[in-house]
């Protein structure tokens, strides 16, 4: 990254850069894998590339259908750059088949398929841990109003319908995905992070015998072994799709 452009901020996953128009910023994708708030890292060389350019890829398949998201255009393969945005402090989880901590927390059992999406919202605070929120809590602490948050949770669920579609025709299974929003100078919601395999659970709908083949972080977070190859397929099939044929 050129040393005029200034760091302002490290996450987990992403570096995120001043850019030389003050309403943008530069967003650089790193190779590190983080699990269980970072109590799991490591490093997968490639990572960040494949991350950054599947999530340029379903940006644009969402702002084609009036999603309004921070992405602007990639960069190079490994950053993009994106509308500056103050990051509003929830996670928005939408699930469609119950997996993970939602059968640890209930008694629902791994791979039950929802009837409908359930959207779980998460206070974004590390030393927290991220822990679910109510939406009377979210009222008390005055994260945002009650308009904002429903206008966040409609296009949550206008993503899944297309991101849920998308996948079906490269015979993917969109288990649940993790959405994070923010507010422009001009005070619009964005859609912003990324939108990958670190952050939607994705199976691989080409197996038989119900057998579960995650093509995403749980192949580090379970230690399945195998993560770069997975987010390659998942990058092919993308590809392959959006091709002009």
């Amino acid at each position: 990254m050129n040393n005029k452009h200034e760091l302002i901020y490290e996450g987990k996953a992403k570096k995120i850069f001043t850019h030389d128009d003050a309403d943008k910023v530069k967003i650089e994708f790193k190779d590190d894998a983080t699990a269980f708030n970072a109590l799991k890292k490591e490093k997968f060389e490639g990572k960040g590339k494949l991350n950054c350019l599947i999530s340029a890829r379903i940006f644009e398949i969402l702002i084609e259908k009036n999603i309004p998201t921070h992405f602007i255009q990639l960069e190079n393969e490994n950053t993009m750059i994106a509308k500056k945005i103050k990051v509003i402090p929830l996670e928005i989880v939408l699930r469609n088949t119950a997996y993970g901590s939602l059968c640890k927390q209930t008694t629902i059992k791994p791979g039950t398929s929802l009837s409908k999406p359930l959207i779980d919202i998460y206070l974004k605070n590390d030393e927290l841990n991220d822990p679910l929120i109510t939406k009377d809590r979210i009222k008390l602490m005055n994260i945002l109003s009650s308009d904002d948050l429903e206008l966040i949770i409609n296009l949550t669920l206008k993503v899944n319908e297309i991101l849920k579609s998308f996948f079906k025709n490269i015979q993917l299974q969109l288990v649940d995905f993790k959405l994070e929003y923010g507010y422009d100078l001009k005070n619009n919601i964005l859609l912003g992070d990324e939108i990958s395999p670190d952050n939607c659970r994705l199976w691989d709908l080409n197996q038989k015998n119900g057998t579960i083949v995650s093509l995403d972080k749980d192949r580090f977070r379970n230690d399945l072994g195998g993560l770069i190859e997975a987010y390659s397929e998942i990058h092919r099939r993308i590809n392959n799709f959006l091709m002009p044929k």
